[in-house]
């Protein structure tokens, strides 16, 4: 056998391996996803704030901002109970490798080089808590914390996507669905999310 076909060889299994990998990390999310509302409340609340913002009537602005608030406090509930219920399951199935290269079972092989989704749930539900419109004071501050929020919820799409193909894919996804590069969100999230994200990211356990 030639260096060739045993290089076509290994690239084959690794790429099935891989995406067998992919394949439950995707189902065991949805398992859990498919019980709650939250990708509706997020669509319909990131659209609610492009339409609120864009709004010259100042009445009409009260009332989406009520509805919004309403919709955030729903969000924040369910995805409370979702990282709850995620929390539950074991380390070994909710680890997402952080190396740059999507090779299969590296989260098995190196453990240190891991992300505990887990903990990257329960850190997203926190922000998502913690940013509300519905605590502003005035518009000003609603805008700001719902350009926070469109970031908070970005950032935990991507650690979904993450979880379920690769960092890499994630941020393709991002600039894809939202045109924001993964960076960009980092940078928008609120002080507290950020510190805490990259303390999580990096440590090795």
């Amino acid at each position: 056998m030639d260096f060739l076909t045993l290089a076509i060889i290994v690239t084959t299994v690794l790429y099935l391996l891989k995406k067998q990998e992919q394949r439950q990390h995707t189902q065991l999310l949805a398992q859990h996803l498919s019980r709650f509302q939250i990708e509706k409340l997020m669509a319909g609340l990131m659209e609610g704030y492009l339409r609120v913002i864009g709004e010259p009537d100042v009445q009409r602005r009260a009332q989406i901002w009520t509805v919004l608030e309403n919709t955030e406090s729903s969000l924040v509930a369910e995805f409370q109970r979702f990282a709850d219920e995620f929390a539950t399951l074991p380390l070994e199935s909710t680890r997402a490798s952080t190396l740059p290269l999507a090779l299969p079972y590296m989260d098995r092989l190196i453990p240190s080089a891991t992300l505990d989704m887990r903990a990257a749930m329960k850190l997203h539900a926190q922000s998502i808590a913690a940013v509300q419109v519905g605590a502003a004071r005035d518009e000003e501050e609603r805008k700001r914390r719902a350009f926070t929020m469109t970031a908070e919820l970005m950032l935990m799409q991507h650690s979904c996507h993450w979880f379920c193909k690769s960092r890499t894919v994630a941020s393709m996804r991002l600039i894809a669905r939202h045109k924001t590069a993964y960076e960009q969100v980092l940078q928008s999230v609120a002080p507290a999310t950020l510190k805490a994200y990259e303390k999580l990211v990096h440590r090795r356990n």
